[in-house]
């Protein structure tokens, strides 16, 4: 399971580096496939119930499972990368938005917040704490 994660982590960070205005949803797909098949994994997503790419990518306003296609990033756009992995019977699952270029202040807020979110929510979920309180706590930060 580690070792799945570790690839899925790996994947996204080598596509992330990829993301340039100018490039397409396609290119990153390609990229992110080549990536995951050279560190002996399979992109789970890849024909699961006829989804025909390796990761998802969402762009802008789509909220999940973005399907990559001839679609160019463009400086300001915003794009969330999806990347499952399949290793050993372990599915190894992560993703990240991604700023493309310079971004408004009103996107870069949004960003800025959600990943503060995120790292509050990281700090207090652990064994043995109520969901309740990890509510609450999330509650408190937004």
């Amino acid at each position: 399971m580690r070792k799945a994660g570790a690839i899925a982590a790996e994947v996204l960070l080598h596509v992330g580096e990829n993301v340039t205005p100018g490039i397409t949803t396609d290119k990153l797909d390609q990229i992110a496939h080549d990536e995951i098949v050279r560190l002996g994994a399979y992109p789970s997503p890849l024909n699961y119930r006829g989804f025909p790419k390796s990761v998802c990518t969402s762009v802008n306003e789509v909220v999940c499972h973005g399907i990559p296609d001839s679609r160019q990033l463009q400086d300001g756009d915003i794009i969330n990368i999806d990347v499952t992995v399949y290793l050993n019977g372990y599915h190894g699952d992560t993703s990240r938005t991604i700023r493309v270029g310079k971004v408004s202040a009103e996107v870069e807020k949004l960003c800025r917040v959600t990943e503060d979110a995120l790292e509050a929510a990281i700090k207090i979920v652990k064994p043995g704490v109520p969901l309740r309180r990890i509510g609450a706590t999330i509650h408190e930060i937004a």
